[in-house]
């Protein structure tokens, strides 16, 4: 039982630290935020409170692909 437990605890150490590595496809330099000027308040808010993106932006994922969302409700 000790031994399950060992891996278990290793594997989610291993996924913490990669989960931590990653890097959004989004973001202004390496400051891992996205680049919000000359977004509206209205967008900024809707960023902020429910994690979706305008769909003006350039690169943006097309609704017929997915919600468009990067958190996710």
């Amino acid at each position: 039982m000790w031994i399950v437990i060992g891996v278990l605890f290793l594997v989610i150490l291993f996924l913490t630290y990669r989960t931590s590595s990653l890097t959004g496809n989004a973001v202004a330099g390496n400051s891992g935020k996205l680049d919000t000027t000359g977004w509206t308040d209205n967008e900024k808010m809707n960023y902020e409170m429910h994690g979706t993106i305008p769909a003006r932006l350039p690169g943006k994922v097309s609704a017929s692909s997915g919600t468009g969302m990067v958190g996710g409700c």
